[in-house]
């Protein structure tokens, strides 16, 4: 047997989740050691905010060197029998693909980290353990990009998943986060047990976990396919699509997630909209267009149909809320939708294995989401802090008692419709339309066409509302950290509005 099997770490490829990771050691180190004062609960959070905008930095300096990155590997001698000049698999890799989401993700905790800091003071949650969790959500939001084999797949996709279980529940005495945590809990672990029944059954007719030895033994047709193997792969297919659609929020496994949303705190829901989905979605594409992509023709129909059912259904409920939170839920959902939708003519573009053509539609509109989403959150964690219902009626006049508040809120709601002036997200629907119809699939094209009509209604309503003269109330206060999260947001998305190419042009 040839081949290096002890090998050194590239320290250089892990530096990002291994900057959060450290962080989140230092702020449970620090939370046990220091004594409790006031002004311990805004350093865990500088400490915190710090750690992410490192991890951030480290992730820009790789992107501008554009260097692909690879460790923990292993070589092809140690893969049995493999065509003549394999290379070695590695389970982590650091390339486009995984810079851009990493940054997506990083950014958008700088974000949230921000709207925690008003979350921790005001509703008294203990500081600690909120900022301990939220970063080794993010660890497992910034590693799973980066993955490249099964295994570590699913440890990442469960490092996202399990911390904010109790970070919806740190809202001690209340009922509502404590019924979200444990529907978010259930859903989560029913997700995983499927997720993992399709992996093992992959793992079974491959004999591979890596994603590139899985796409290698497809490609090859082995005449050593176990019998039945090819019934196998179609349930693991659907098992692997099925756990991820969990995750993601997708029909038919979207219950779940207008209740979570509106039990947990906003800074919370800001997360699962953003982070959470950014890293099921990464986690979905390597799986489908990585290990399975000559297996498209079986799942890109079922993704088709899931993304035309998820986007009709997520504004279809989206349309009778009067909550702010939960209309944001059932909008997500939708979203999801879109952001699905492009994956269905993987086949069709012809363009398999890199990031371009449909992978780089679905990731550029989920770019452009996150950053419209997160305004649209920040505006929403202000006003919560000073309205406990937080519906609709309570944004009435917005813009006329809080100018800033109200245009930026506006501002993102016209994006997240796709009009004028907010280019971004009508930038990021035409993307994804030009590519459904590239691929061939009018009639889902049609589909997005109505679902974007019929989302413009609640959208438009939200708008009205803050334009609308309402009764001489007291002026919102300003809270320092919400406003910089949401002007950080905002001033992405105004950029994303003026040079939308700046996002195609990073993926490729």
């Amino acid at each position: 047997m040839s081949g290096q099997v002890i090998q050194g770490i590239d320290y250089a490829a892990v530096a990002a989740p291994l900057v959060v990771a450290l962080t989140a050691g230092l702020v449970l180190v620090l939370d046990a050691t220091l004594p409790a004062r006031p002004g311990g609960r805004r350093l865990l959070g500088g400490v915190t905010l710090g750690g992410v905008a490192a991890a951030l930095a480290v992730v820009a300096v790789q992107a501008v060197q554009g260097v692909r990155r690879e460790t923990f590997c292993v070589p092809a001698s140690l893969a049995g029998v493999q065509p003549a000049g394999s290379q070695a698999s590695c389970s982590f890799v650091a390339d486009r693909f995984t810079l851009v989401i990493a940054a997506v993700v990083l950014a958008a905790g700088l974000v949230v980290v921000l709207l925690s800091m008003s979350e921790v003071a005001i509703a008294r949650t203990p500081a600690g353990e909120w900022y301990f969790l939220l970063l080794a959500t993010l660890t497992g939001a910034v590693l799973l990009p980066a993955s490249r084999d099964l295994i570590m797949l699913v440890v990442s996709l469960e490092l996202v998943s399990l911390p904010v279980f109790a970070l919806t529940a740190l809202r001690r005495y209340d009922g509502r986060a404590s019924e979200a945590a444990l529907k978010l809990l259930l859903v989560s672990v029913v997700s995983t047990a499927v997720m993992l029944f399709g992996v093992s059954l992959l793992y079974g007719v491959t004999g591979s976990v890596h994603l590139d030895r899985i796409a290698t033994f497809y490609a090859t047709a082995r005449p050593q396919m176990p019998y039945g193997g090819a019934g196998v792969t179609t349930v693991a297919v659907v098992l692997v699509l099925a756990g991820f659609a969990f995750k993601i929020a997708a029909v038919p496994f979207h219950f779940w997630a207008g209740d979570v949303y509106r039990g947990a705190p906003v800074p919370v829901a800001a997360l699962l909209s953003v982070i959470s989905k950014a890293a099921g979605f990464a986690g979905l594409i390597l799986i489908l267009t990585v290990a399975l992509s000559r297996q498209a023709a079986i799942w890109s129909p079922v993704i088709a149909v899931v993304a035309a059912l998820t986007m009709t259904a997520g504004n279809v409920l989206a349309l009778r809320q009067r909550h702010a939170v939960r209309l944001l839920a059932w909008s997500s959902v939708a979203q999801s939708g879109y952001i699905l939708a492009p994956l269905a003519a993987f086949t069709a573009t012809g363009r398999a294995g890199h990031t371009g053509g449909a992978v780089a539609a679905s990731v550029a509109y989920l770019v452009f989401y996150a950053a419209m989403n997160l305004v649209a959150f920040a505006v929403v964690m202000r006003v919560s802090t000073e309205r406990e219902r937080n519906t609709l009626d309570d944004y009435r006049g917005m813009a006329l008692r809080s100018p800033a508040s109200g245009l930026a809120l506006a501002f993102s709601l016209v994006c997240l419709a796709g009009l004028p002036p907010g280019l971004a997200g009508l930038f990021a629907k035409v993307v994804v339309f030009r590519e459904i119809v590239a691929g061939g699939l009018g009639w889902l094209a049609v589909v997005m066409a109505v679902n974007t009509v019929v989302g413009l209604y609640y959208y438009i309503a939200w708008t009205a509302r803050l334009f609308t003269p309402a009764e001489a109330g007291s002026r919102q206060q300003t809270n320092a950290p919400v406003a910089v999260a949401a002007g950080i947001a905002l001033a992405v998305t105004v950029v994303f509005s003026v040079v939308p190419q700046v996002v195609l042009s990073a993926l490729g």
